[in-house]
């Protein structure tokens, strides 16, 4: 026998944060593993500290490069969090995540609204049917304005955003939110960090301005039943209004969308509130197709393994590391396993939870899981594990053409070996980085998705 399933699945939540560059994704990661006890020191992206941004090349730019997993536990439920980039060089980090997320959290900056990365990941998120909730974040900032982001999400995304808090003053005034589920104000206290949380009744001058936003949620999310309710002026409790939320909310009907300033320590508790109440479980969603077949594979732990390899990643002391999506089934450390991209049977070495860079070891990785894996040495991004004798094959992901090249030559005959040698691990973690050869010229020609792209390869 394995080991027991410690978290059930409908409390398991497989999320990304995605968004357009500088809307402070990592800052609000940060806050996440922050207030959920995962770390006990927040770690500021400005200062290179940020636990997520892991590699060299982001502390020093600051930016995010490579998709970053980390678990973390809030309310009883398990959060499996995936920071992904939001510079355009680095598509394909958001493309593979998306593919295997179940939610995600869209993070706009107060100021600049919907920018155009903003909309290039909502596009890949919608292609895949990833339900969402919103976050307006940088509420502390000159210029900022909550209700005008709802409306260019609206406007500019075709989405339907139902604000879910309203914001307590803004710019420097910013001070904390009305909650419209529960209809209290919450106030964030900057001595501990924004840990400590107070609620209040609603300011007199801000209560209508919250019953007709109170009023405007409940129209966008409620069934029949529960609008014929209102309407009849009958009372309606917080839990009735979550669960109609969160119904429209895995139909992808309504984003419901927070504010707050992730720098400042305040809203980042209820958007955590709102990932545990409003998105999707494994359970929650269609049973994965497989290809060829046509079968569902439904999450259960009972079912035979069906897993995708969703990242390649080499590690300096433990060799390679394959991220997976546990679909269905169970994974063991030890275990035979099979891959049928390849047509290869594999050896599972360990199995990991990550923490950025940081690892826990695992018995058994159970459905709806994201782990990665030691000794699958001839899986690739896009490959699907199973068993030898269900043999099966999960739609793969596909990736864009590169769009930028450039020739590169080693210093010197000597370093010829160990250039080709990188280049060769450097394209089995990167599917949107090509290695060629021009025999004319004899030169190396490598392509990626833009400059930056290039150069952080190059520098790696």
């Amino acid at each position: 026998m394995g080991a027991a399933r410690q978290i059930p699945i409908e409390k398991v939540r497989n999320i990304g944060i995605m968004a357009h560059i500088d809307a402070g994704k990592t800052t609000v990661s940060e806050r996440m593993l922050f207030y959920s006890g995962k770390t006990h020191k927040v770690g500021e992206v400005h200062e290179g500290a940020a636990q997520l941004d892991w590699m060299e090349q982001e502390r020093r730019r600051g930016i995010t490069i490579t998709s970053a997993a980390t678990t973390i536990s809030w309310q009883g439920h398990q959060i499996n969090l995936i920071d992904t980039p939001g510079h355009v060089d680095f598509t394909a980090e958001v493309e593979r995540s998306l593919r295997i997320l179940d939610g995600a959290v869209a993070l706009f900056c107060a100021v600049g609204g919907v920018e155009p990365q903003s909309e290039k990941v909502w596009l890949q998120s919608e292609r895949y049917s990833v339900p969402k909730i919103a976050l307006v974040n940088k509420m502390d900032r000159v210029g900022a304005d909550f209700f005008s982001v709802v409306r260019e999400i609206q406007s500019e995304l075709g989405a339907n955003p139902v604000p879910v808090v309203i914001p307590i003053g803004k710019e420097r005034d910013f001070r904390g939110v009305v909650d419209l589920v529960t209809m209290k104000a919450v106030y964030y206290d900057g001595e501990s960090l924004g840990v400590v949380q107070h609620e209040e009744d609603i300011p007199a001058d801000l209560l209508d301005e919250a019953l007709r936003w109170r009023e405007h949620l409940i129209e966008k999310s409620a069934d029949d039943h529960l609008l014929g309710k209102f309407l009849e002026g009958g009372s309606i409790q917080p839990g009735e209004i979550r669960e109609a939320l969160r119904q429209a909310t895995i139909a992808r009907k309504v984003v419901p969308t927070y504010c707050g300033s992730a720098f400042r320590n305040q809203g980042i508790q209820r958007l955590l509130d709102g990932v545990v109440h409003y998105l999707p479980s494994p359970r929650d969603l269609p049973p994965v197709i497989c290809e060829k077949s046509g079968h569902a594979r439904p999450p259960s732990d009972d079912a035979p393994l069906a897993a995708l390899a969703f990242k390649v990643q080499s590690d300096s002391h433990i060799g390679k590391l394959v991220y997976l999506r546990v679909y269905s089934g169970q994974l063991r450390s030890g275990a035979e396993v099979y891959n049928s991209t390849r047509d290869k049977p594999q050896r599972v070495g360990r199995v990991l939870r990550m923490h950025a860079n940081r690892r826990e070891h695992l018995e058994t990785a159970f459905s709806g899981d994201i782990v990665a894996v030691i000794g699958l040495s001839d899986t690739r991004t896009g490959d699907t594990i199973c068993e030898k004798d269900t043999s099966l094959h999960l739609e793969p992901i596909d990736f864009p053409a590169p769009v930028v090249s450039v020739s590169i030559s080693p210093a010197s005959r000597a370093e010829q070996e160990k250039l080709a040698r990188a280049l060769h691990r450097l394209g089995e973690e990167d599917p949107t980085f090509v290695v060629g050869y021009d025999p004319e010229t004899t030169e190396t020609i490598i392509s990626g998705m833009g400059e930056l792209h290039l150069e952080v390869i190059l520098e790696r």
